[in-house]
């Protein structure tokens, strides 16, 4: 069983920054791929990024350019970097653990992010 708790959301302005981080409870060096999801009001939940434990990354298009994703395997965190914020990025993010060898799959509780002048 892994837990993970998201920090780091909040109101920014358009154009502005925020870093949300996603601490497991155990050990995520090298068993899981990690991953930042969001849910905007009225819409379904939609894969933002991932990063394996090797370092390979996905990023959704929208967020290309303007998101970072990584991770510190001896702090069992991953970070989302969000630069750029526009509107269309207010949802909760939530944090995701897959492992690469089970089908165990685990969810943070999710932190709000709202982009608004």
């Amino acid at each position: 069983q892994v837990q993970l708790v998201e920090s780091g959301g909040g109101l920014v302005q358009p154009g502005g920054s925020l870093r949300l981080s996603c601490a497991a409870s155990r050990s995520i060096s090298s068993s899981y791929v990690m991953g930042w999801y969001r849910q905007a009001p009225g819409k379904t939940r939609e894969l933002v990024a991932t990063i394996t434990s090797g370092g390979r990354i996905y990023y959704v298009d929208s967020v290309k350019g303007r998101f970072t994703i990584s991770r510190d395997n001896a702090k069992s965190t991953v970070y989302l970097q969000m630069n750029s914020l526009n509107p269309e990025d207010t949802a909760v993010y939530y944090c995701n653990a897959q492992s690469a060898y089970t089908a165990s799959n685990y969810w943070g509780q999710g932190t709000q992010v709202t982009v608004s002048s």
